[in-house]
């Protein structure tokens, strides 16, 4: 949700949608993984997995640096975004497949109330399609409140504020990602 409110703040509320697209989508390779059986596979990767977890924690604190260092300047609309709609998406992508709750809700919720081995793909269509309503419904809203919210901010001082505070958020999941993937925690 922050991350998505973030994006719409800062760079408009296409940049919130392409966020949740992106965290839908990693909902959705989850959803598969879960249904189909494929849980094997993370414990195969083993080392290559984790190493997807720290390039995830250190593009968001790139970010999060990125947006820290951007100059503040009142929007216009013919004014050109200094972030890509790509940027947006990997963002939510990679919060998603770096969340280990994600992947414990998935990967414990379908077996305690969904008979797997009699799932049949239009099963996992409904079942896809209702993350899609669920999650990137909730997303969508947050991200339109957000890019209507950002409408107040007129000044550079209150840019400068958000760009902040939305670069410390970016920065803190960033760090909570690479610490929770170290063994010892």
């Amino acid at each position: 949700m922050l991350a998505v409110s973030a994006r719409a703040a800062a760079f408009g509320f296409t940049h919130g949608m392409f966020t949740a697209l992106g965290i839908v989508v990693g909902d959705i390779i989850f959803i598969l993984v879960a249904v189909y059986g494929l849980v094997f596979i993370a414990a195969a990767m083993g080392e290559q997995f984790t190493l997807i977890k720290y390039v995830g924690g250190a593009y968001l604190i790139w970010l999060g640096i990125s947006l820290w260092r951007a100059d503040a300047k009142l929007r216009h609309s013919d004014e050109p975004r200094q972030s890509s709609w790509g940027s947006s998406f990997l963002s939510g992508l990679l919060i998603t497949l770096g969340d280990q709750k994600a992947i414990l809700f998935y990967l414990g919720f379908f077996p305690a109330f969904v008979d797997l081995e009699r799932m049949t793909p239009i099963d996992t269509l409904l079942i896809i399609l209702l993350a899609i309503v669920g999650v990137g419904g909730a997303k969508l809203v947050y991200a339109w409140l957000a890019d209507r919210a950002s409408l107040v901010f007129r000044n550079t001082g209150a840019i400068q504020w958000l760009n902040r505070f939305a670069a410390c958020v970016m920065m803190l999941v960033g760090l909570g990602l690479l610490l929770k993937t170290q063994e010892w925690i």
